[in-house]
């Protein structure tokens, strides 16, 4: 097989008469990290929906594995009456129809899920009452539950303060390292995943450039992308990646990082 867990060539999405993605290309070894940043609207989302099959797309996308999926937060009501654990086990069968029989098997894979995500003392307790960063917990042992090759998340830090996001990051490298997990996670804001992306995805303009930071986050590089020039500026131990050129609206192309290793 392919050292690569993902391989995407030639790439094009439409979505309403608009071309979202343009012919875009990269592969991902397998146990990378790979952090897919861009600003709202840039179209990581739709990346994430194309890779997934889920939408109509021109190109070519190969999967070398089982693919694991976590959406963008989900609103899961306080009295909804499941367990966190049951809802991982959704993960095993929730596709079929009628009730899952209780088998060892089944039991076992949940619970290495749930303790992969460090879940199991929560694991009784009613899905919809959990904090924001449990349920984000929950959501990747869903997603583990049939030991996925490549695990695709989108904007799982979103909402989640300094300390839970850095928890999910810190649970995500551990799963790279010991389960060789390839981890594609979406994100607009890079700063959390500094310290743990092998690879990092740069989406803008339909366009998308894929290295590692010190490749990608350059001026010359980014300018390239964008279509006009961008500064990536070193600031008091930051870089700030700021959109550049006269009678430019800078108010949007705006992304605070912290000093690349």
């Amino acid at each position: 097989m392919s050292g690569l867990a993902l391989e995407v060539s030639e790439l094009s999405v439409a979505q309403g008469g608009r071309e979202v993605l343009r012919h875009i290309g990269f592969g991902l070894p397998r146990g990378a990290f790979c952090g897919l940043i861009g600003s709202n609207g840039a179209g990581k989302t739709t990346l994430l929906r194309a890779i997934l099959g889920l939408l109509p797309a021109q190109g070519r996308i190969q999967v070398n594995g089982l693919v694991g999926y976590v959406p963008q937060k989900i609103q899961l009501e306080p009295d909804l009456p499941v367990r966190a654990q049951d809802f991982v086990a959704l993960g095993l069968d929730g596709h079929k129809f009628g009730f899952a029989l209780p088998g060892a098997k089944r039991a076992a894979a949940v619970e290495a899920a749930l303790r992969a995500v460090e879940a199991e003392g929560f694991a009784r307790q009613r899905v919809g009452r959990l904090s924001g960063g449990q349920q984000q917990r929950v959501l990747i042992a869903h997603a583990l539950v049939r030991a996925p090759d490549l695990l695709l998340l989108d904007e799982p830090l979103a909402n989640l303060d300094i300390k839970a996001a850095a928890e999910i990051v810190a649970l995500l490298k551990r799963l790279c390292r010991e389960r060789g997990v390839t981890v594609l996670l979406s994100a607009h804001d890079m700063n959390p995943l500094l310290p743990v992306m092998d690879r990092i995805l740069y989406v803008a303009g339909g366009k998308a450039i894929c290295g590692t930071v010190r490749e990608v986050v350059r001026t010359e590089v980014l300018s390239a992308l964008y279509g006009h020039h961008i500064d990536v500026i070193g600031v008091h131990g930051r870089i700030l990646v700021v959109a550049g050129g006269e009678g430019h609206d800078h108010r949007h192309d705006l992304v605070h990082v912290t000093a690349i290793p």
